[in-house]
């Protein structure tokens, strides 16, 4: 079954709900390409808030065909040139208008992009067809340069209303039986977000019926995400489309993300065989998150992120219904408590190398055993204490050695 953010994407401008200025700049941006100054537009506003949705809602009216890349894709210049850059001077394949996409601009305009946003801009000065560029955030200092090249659009947040009226569309199309009061604490959860939203009221269906009680299994939904709202989707759902977007929204390190998924990935998938596939996806990604470190291969986090979330999502047969509470990770506690452990072990050693001459791993491995030995003899221990000018801390450790 395809995700409900395809399935009921606008297929006109008319569909598309709340953009009314952002519609009429796109459309006269595309009749009046020829005499425009600045060749491209840039399109900003909150996730979800349709801006992609509305380049080929626009597109489609002014049979238009549409070139999506996304700018994470590339990297560097290069890259950008092979993909944009012959689309930009080259005929369509059927003779069409073309429109170019350039999705969430902000995928090149990181430190590693090497001449990536000068590139662009340079591609945006030459091109024969219209430029669109989308972002979330324009004003960051990044896009200095940028959005002079770009005439800038704004896709405002959507409105509680709005969200209702697409949430309420949707479950008559698919003859869902729902609660009034779910469907409106879902649109004003959402903030804004209904892309968001879509995959919340597709994740959380049982069958054809939406209830407060489902809803509740979402924490409250922040501009950006929750990792709880990331491991719900990966758990809850066998919709590889929906569980690709999982980690997209999130403001987590990829070893988090990693941490999670090992630590609440038992409590979820109570199968054997689920759990034997799900943790071979784990592993996996484990993998190439290693020929990252030592390759510094950057592409492989596409594969990555593919792996968490769709591969682990798949790896169960059904769905489990039964609430499961996430937790974070004890593995870093653990960590912890074992390197202070270490951390005593290693000063105590230090402190006797000094006093006996010798390196600190000779210090630890031969003479540290008999010192600890020695202190339990609480005559012995008192100038023993003295001599390698122990500390209260260390002492105690010494005694549960």
């Amino acid at each position: 079954m395809l995700p409900f953010t395809l399935t009921y994407a606008p297929q006109s401008a008319a569909e598309v709900l709340g953009q009314e200025k952002a519609i009429a700049s796109i459309k006269s941006f595309l009749t009046e390409f020829k005499k425009q100054k600045k060749k491209a537009l840039l399109l900003y506003g909150p996730a979800g808030s349709g801006k992609t949705c509305a380049v080929y809602a626009c597109a489609r009216d002014a049979r238009c065909e549409v070139l999506e890349v996304n700018a994470s894709d590339f990297r560097n210049e290069d890259q950008l040139q092979k993909t944009i850059g012959n689309a930009s001077v080259q005929r369509s394949l059927f003779g069409n208008t073309k429109v170019l996409l350039v999705d969430e601009v902000e995928g090149i305009a990181g430190v590693e992009d090497r001449g990536g946003l000068a590139a662009l801009k340079r591609l945006i000065s030459e091109s024969k067809y219209p430029i669109l560029l989308t972002a979330n955030d324009v004003w960051d200092k990044k896009f200095s340069s940028l959005r002079s090249s770009c005439e800038l659009v704004e896709c405002k947040e959507l409105s509680f209303q709005h969200m209702l009226q697409i949430l309420r569309g949707i479950c008559q199309k698919e003859s869902i039986v729902y609660e009034e009061k779910a469907l409106v604490a879902l649109a004003r959860r959402c903030g804004g977000d209904a892309r968001g939203a879509l995959i919340d009221l597709q994740t959380l269906l049982d069958g054809k019926r939406f209830t407060s009680a489902q809803l509740e299994l979402l924490s409250p939904r922040r501009r950006t995400e929750s990792i709880f709202d990331a491991m719900l989707k990966i758990f809850k759902t066998t919709d590889a489309a929906i569980a690709k977007g999982a980690l997209e929204n999130i403001d987590e390190d990829l070893d988090e993300v990693f941490l999670w998924i090992d630590e609440n990935l038992p409590k979820e998938y109570t199968k054997p065989a689920d759990l034997y596939r799900a943790v071979e996806k784990l592993s996996r990604a484990d993998v190439f998150r290693g020929r990252i470190r030592r390759r510094q291969h950057w592409h492989f986090l596409a594969v990555i992120s593919v792996l968490l979330s769709a591969g682990i999502a798949l790896s169960k047969d059904e769905k489990y219904q039964a609430f499961t509470r996430y937790s974070p990770t004890q593995r870093l506690l653990t960590m912890w408590r074992a390197k202070q452990k270490y951390a005593l072990r290693t000063s105590i050693a230090e402190k006797i190398a000094r006093k006996t001459h010798c390196s600190v791993k000779v210090a630890r491995q031969d003479t540290l055993p008999y010192v600890v030995a020695l202190c339990k003899n609480k005559i012995a221990a008192a100038p023993l204490v003295s001599y390698f000018d122990l500390n209260a801390e260390e002492v105690e450790w010494m005694g549960r050695y």
